[in-house]
């Protein structure tokens, strides 16, 4: 056998390569850029979302991004809402987003908004006019759009894309002065009209828009085109390395050349890179169509537990961790693909596994008698909250003579793999006694009402007597009947019937609704629900994990259903 003994400097450029290995593409760019000469102290992330509506599960790939990146490198990370569009954004959005970020455990160093620098924004393009590299149109949108042709044909120039400097000066003062009317002029930026991007077209930089803004009130009567005020926000919070989705990749060159009008030398050029979008299955990410669900009354709202909102999510009981530990599994991808929802409930089960306290519910119950457990008896019996925790504790239940068992539970005759209860048949009760099925009673349609049983005193769950370790093959869990709760029982589903809902443009995404999203079943509960709190994880034994919903009251509890006990998924 031949021995390799490596030195120590061959050790650790092992372990080098081994850890260049296992960086995504964005991390190997940082990496680059800081053994190029940028400062560790110059990193700087953003998340900039644009406060139109509430974040979905495709906007907790660039939380986790930018805040991972920030955790990673103990750089500052901005939360900075992109408000330039008052027609579409609210206060109320802004809120969800900060509530959402906060949510999933992560921390920004200043919150900022886009509207914090429509000032300075102006100026810079008060100067861009005097360069000759901008000039106010009076052309309507569409006539602008279609002046800008194809790829493959150059653009027609704009009849007003030469007026002197001085009248563009003048008109850009007056537009936000509200001397005009909204859509009736436009600042274009002066590039190249036969460029082959399509956004290097004169691109749009202020247009006329005679609404009020969450923050400014009616102070601006013209706004910025996001292209505008994104790059240049990134440059003003001097972000090192400005992260976003892969459709954007194509609006780079404008963000390089806006970007280069402003630059002075010294500061940190910004750099724009892009990931792949996160699709997953059988939802829909778009804010329109969201929107629309919400307007049909598809849905309740936009925190309906069915909906791809973090909102919805933390509704149906879904974790931050377990949110998290998806987009880790999911990974940084230059190409878009198609994610399985198995995955994300994989993940969410996984971790509810660990944190859920296990309960006794039972949602299709049959009353069970137990003909020789002594009326008005009750007992308190101990059991576990949570086998997977070391110091989650114990708790008692109830146990009197007669009980509530799930239908599916029983069956009068049932062939050898059946190990719940059938007739002449033994099951024990969790943490309780073995039982013996003996009789039914049935009602006119010959449907059981109430199975009779017997029980083995001797038989209690940790007693110690040699009773209590006799094995049967089946355990049921079980409610007392004296003792339970009344629960309302919300089972989701996927909300689409297919993968890709929004997949043809000729087809109505709401054709693929699935009429069993939500089923509203009664059951009865353990008395110690009374005392969980809205959204806290239980997994009710035997049926899968549920969250109490905040349409509970003192006279009837609600339980959304976050995800089935098991799934035959195994992610690769």
């Amino acid at each position: 056998m031949q021995i390799v003994v490596k030195s120590k400097q061959q050790c650790k450029f092992t372990a080098m390569e081994e850890e260049k290995k296992s960086l995504n593409f964005i991390e190997q760019i940082i990496e680059d850029d800081l053994a190029n000469g940028l400062g560790k102290d110059q990193l700087r992330f953003r998340f900039p979302p644009e406060p139109n509506g509430y974040l979905h599960v495709g906007h907790t790939k660039a939380i986790c991004i930018n805040f991972g990146l920030g955790e990673k490198y103990n750089a500052p990370v901005n939360l900075r809402f992109d408000d330039t569009n008052p027609e579409k954004e609210e206060q109320e959005f802004v809120d969800s987003i900060m509530k959402d970020v906060e949510w999933l455990g992560f921390k920004w160093d200043k919150v900022l908004y886009a509207s914090d620098y429509f000032q300075q924004l102006y100026d810079w393009a008060v100067q861009l006019i005097k360069e000759g590299k901008a000039y106010v149109d009076e052309q309507p949108s569409e006539v602008i759009t279609e002046q800008r042709k194809n790829p493959a044909e150059p653009g027609v120039e704009s009849p007003y894309r030469n007026r002197p400097v001085e009248e563009s000066l003048d008109l850009f003062e007056r537009m936000k002065n509200g001397e005009f009317e909204s859509g009736s002029m436009s600042l274009r930026a002066k590039i190249d009209m036969t460029s082959p991007n399509m956004n290097m077209r004169d691109p749009v930089m202020y247009r006329i828009l005679n609404k009020p803004h969450h923050r400014t009130g009616t102070a601006w009567k013209i706004y910025p085109m996001y292209d505008w005020a994104h790059g240049e926000s990134d440059y003003i919070e001097q972000i090192s390395h400005s992260l976003c989705s892969l459709e954007f990749e194509n609006h780079r060159p404008l963000y390089n050349w806006y970007l280069d009008q402003v630059y002075e030398e010294g500061k940190v050029k910004n750099k724009q890179r892009e990931f792949a979008r996160m699709n997953v299955s059988y939802m829909i990410t778009s804010k329109r169509k969201l929107q629309r669900l919400i307007a049909e009354n598809v849905v309740s709202g936009w925190d309906d537990p069915r909906m791809p909102t973090i909102s919805g999510m933390r509704r149906k009981g879904f974790t931050p961790a377990s949110i998290r530990n998806f987009i880790d599994k999911v990974g940084v991808a230059k190409r878009e693909n198609l994610i399985s929802i198995q995955l994300l409930d994989f993940c969410v089960r996984e971790d509810l596994n660990k944190v859920a306290k296990r309960v006794m519910t039972v949602v299709d119950p049959i009353k069970l008698v137990i003909e020789n457990y002594p009326e008005g008896k009750e007992e308190w019996l101990e059991t576990e909250n949570n086998p997977e925790q070391e110091n989650a504790g114990t708790r008692e239940v109830p146990f009197s003579r007669e009980l509530y068992i799930e239908r599916e539970d029983f069956q009068e005759e049932a062939n050898k793999k059946f190990f719940r209860l059938k007739l002449g048949g033994e099951v024990r009760l969790k943490s309780a006694y073995i039982i013996k099925a003996e009789r039914v009673d049935k009602d006119e349609n010959g449907e059981i009402t109430t199975i009779y049983a017997t029980y083995d005193e001797k038989s209690k769950s940790g007693s110690g007597t040699e009773e209590s370790l006799r094995k049967v093959k089946g355990t049921l869990h079980w409610v007392s009947a004296q003792h339970a709760i009344p629960v309302d029982v919300r089972l989701y589903d996927n909300l689409f019937t297919v993968e890709q809902p929004d997949a043809e443009k000729d087809v109505d995404f709401l054709n693929f609704i699935n009429p069993e999203s939500m089923k509203t079943i009664q059951g009865f509960a353990e008395p110690s629900l009374k005392d969980v709190a809205v959204g806290e994880p239980l997994q009710f034994q035997r049926i899968g994990y549920f969250t109490k919903d905040q349409d509970s009251t003192d006279s009837k509890m609600v339980f959304n259903r976050t995800v089935t006990l098991k799934d035959s998924y195994k992610p690769e």
